[in-house]
């Protein structure tokens, strides 16, 4: 006798109807149909700026009705399958019925996400530092081991990164990693990691293999549009040029490609040294920075409206978000949502989604979310 799936079948097309009353579907058709006679008309597209956004929003249209009508037909076919499955008592095609719920989770939790993305820079890309906190040489292996999980994640979504900066450690690790993520939603998406990380685990370096903690902090910053404006004089920069090194001390590049940049009036300093043309790391540290004094001028703002209201009452419990502890038991469990895993192997290897996507949902729910950058 094959178990029902009945009732969490409904639940998910319960969700996904809810997805498509909120994208009104009827209304986007409309606003479609508009659009595409009014482009017909002679001489529309000789008014180039006007053309071009409305060209970007029937294309938006299209792939928005185009989603909705896959999700009716994912739901639609997930409910069929699973009963006809029940009814035949098919073993196969209940197999076939399971993965088509989970196509179906997968995708309403995907589509639930894009709605939650409604801030100024949540479609942009991001900029993901990660800095060795306390723990010495072993904060430096978490760092390293923090850089790879989010490459992992990174790669397994499509995205594309591009590595500015991961020096090697005194003797593990990484001593910090700055590096940009290319993809949908990559600034919104990573906005949940922003924080400090705890690791928990028997020392690697430690002869008598006692229990070691250790922190390592991610910084999150999206990649700012050119229309953003950022004051950063010349006169302010000091730009040094010189050879980019690996892993032991020696020489990746034989020209002097590496770049750093300090802002002398903050004293910010932004190293990129894994392209191996100096103009594109600079280009590369100038974006950075951008991010980063824009980032500085809006803590600034907070804190003087902080101040003009009076202090505010600490809600949270230590400093961290997340805690992976790999002994003396197996568990990831982010502090604020209370979302959590076992299978710790499969979250330092990239399996942080389900993590980002309760942390989105925590938001939604009226939570703070302290990492969203607004003007």
């Amino acid at each position: 006798m094959l178990d029902s799936k009945s009732q969490e079948i409904d639940k998910l097309i319960s969700r996904a109807d809810e997805l498509v009353s909120q994208a009104k579907p009827d209304e986007a058709r409309a606003q479609l149909s508009a659009l595409e006679k009014q482009s017909a008309d002679p001489g529309f597209w000789d008014r180039v700026a006007e053309a071009q956004e409305a060209s970007t929003r029937m294309a938006q249209l299209r792939d928005e009705l185009a989603g909705i009508a896959e999700l009716q037909e994912l739901a639609s076919e997930t409910a069929t399958t699973h009963e006809l499955a029940l009814e035949a008592d098919d073993e196969e095609l209940y197999e076939e019925a399971l993965v088509l719920m989970e196509r179906l989770e997968r995708s309403i939790d995907e589509r639930e996400v894009l709605r939650w993305f409604d801030g100024e820079f949540d479609h942009r890309d991001v900029i993901v530092t990660i800095t060795p906190g306390q723990g010495g040489l072993e904060a430096q292996d978490w760092t390293e081991m923090l850089f790879t999980m989010y490459l992992k994640f990174a790669e397994a979504r499509g995205w594309k990164a591009d590595v500015h900066e991961a020096q090697p450690g005194e003797s593990i690790g990484i001593d910090r990693a700055v590096f940009t993520l290319h993809g949908r939603d990559a600034y919104g998406m990573m906005r949940a990691e922003q924080g400090v990380h705890r690791l928990v685990r028997i020392s690697p370096t430690d002869l008598k293999k006692r229990r070691q903690t250790t922190f390592a902090g991610v910084t999150i910053l999206p990649v700012l549009p050119d229309d953003v404006e950022v004051d950063i004089r010349d006169e302010d920069l000091r730009i040094d040029v010189y050879r980019s090194s690996g892993p032991g001390g020696q020489s990746v590049n034989t020209t002097d490609s590496a770049v750093r940049i300090t802002h002398l009036p903050t004293g910010i300093v932004v190293t990129c040294q894994n392209e191996k043309s100096q103009h594109k790391n600079k280009d590369a540290a100038l974006s950075i920075l951008r991010a980063r004094l824009f980032e500085r001028a809006r803590e600034q703002r907070a804190a003087e409206l902080e101040e003009l209201r009076g202090p505010l009452a600490d809600i949270s419990w230590g400093s961290q978000i997340r805690s992976y502890v790999l002994y003396p038991y197996q568990m990831v469990k982010d502090l604020r949502t209370g979302y959590e895993k076992g299978n710790v192997e499969g979250v330092l290897a990239g399996d942080i989604e389900g993590f980002i996507l309760a942390y989105h949902r925590w938001v939604a729910a009226g939570c703070p979310d302290s990492a969203r950058i607004k003007e």
